[in-house]
């Protein structure tokens, strides 16, 4: 059952959310950081976890890089949490909310 509940959330952030911050360029805004040093990680302990470099955590908490679709899904994975529940995607629901009403109108 996670496992399906996993690719529809992947299918969801590929579909709705990639695209759409492709588009806009816009930065996603995440909770790393505070998850983090909930769990007492230090961010080379967390990026080892999930396979990158500290420099790579350092930038996403920083919010000067967004994480690929995989690397989202690794880190939410890693806290148990859904990419929802790491990434905040208010901004962007709205750009892509308004693009919506825009081309309907």
């Amino acid at each position: 059952m996670q496992s399906i509940l996993d690719f529809f959330c992947k299918v969801y952030y590929t579909k709705n959310v990639k695209l759409t911050l492709q588009k806009c360029g816009d930065i996603l805004k995440t909770r790393i950081k505070e998850l983090r040093k909930k769990h007492r990680l230090s961010q080379e302990e967390l990026a080892r976890a999930v396979g990158v470099t500290r420099q790579t955590i350092t930038s996403l908490e920083c919010e000067k890089y967004t994480a690929s679709l995989i690397l989202a899904y690794k880190i939410s994975r890693f806290f148990g949490l859904s990419i929802e529940e790491v990434f905040d995607f208010s901004e962007v629901e709205e750009v892509y909310d308004g693009k919506i009403s825009k081309e309907g109108t």
